[in-house]
């Protein structure tokens, strides 16, 4: 039996390979700021959308008794808005980066799972957990990493 190979050319298209599309989470803590920053130089280098997302929490136990959660979160999501477009001014003919800001309902883990998914994400960002019970429960940082759906990038 003789064997045949294919002999292919394979070329390096620079500038093609990458990302096209990266998702990074943002809640407004310390190191999901970092991951905006961190995110926001991949995607500047290889010429990518950022897409950044923020989950608003249903909060179902803070609605019943009365507490205006929907307020709270979109005033949450206006201010990230508000903070990116001024870091975005700031570096605006220095630094060229596409950007689009969504918002996602539900708990963090489900809402990028959803953002990644409905944006066709090729990366996802995040932020290492800054609270003490992801040590028990597993952060959203591990969750996505197991989902194995996507290439994440955790950011200190």
């Amino acid at each position: 039996m003789t064997e045949q190979h294919e002999h292919r050319s394979h070329t390096f298209e620079r500038g093609t390979d990458g990302p096209k599309v990266i998702v990074v989470g943002v809640d407004g803590s310390d190191s999901s700021l970092r991951a905006a920053a961190y995110a926001g130089g991949l995607a500047r280098r290889q010429r990518a959308l950022l897409a950044v997302v923020y989950v608003q929490p249903v909060l179902a136990a803070g609605a019943a008794l009365g507490a205006p959660v929907a307020e709270t979160t979109d005033e949450i999501a206006e201010d990230l808005i508000a903070q990116i477009r001024e870091a975005a001014e700031r570096v605006k003919g220095i630094f060229d980066v596409r950007w689009e800001f969504h918002t996602f309902r539900g708990d963090p883990y489900n809402g990028l799972v959803r953002a990644a998914d409905e944006l066709t994400a090729d990366a996802v960002v995040v932020g290492a957990s800054e609270q003490a019970g992801h040590r028990i429960i597993g952060s959203v940082a591990v969750r996505l990493v197991k989902a194995g759906r996507w290439p994440v990038t955790v950011v200190p």
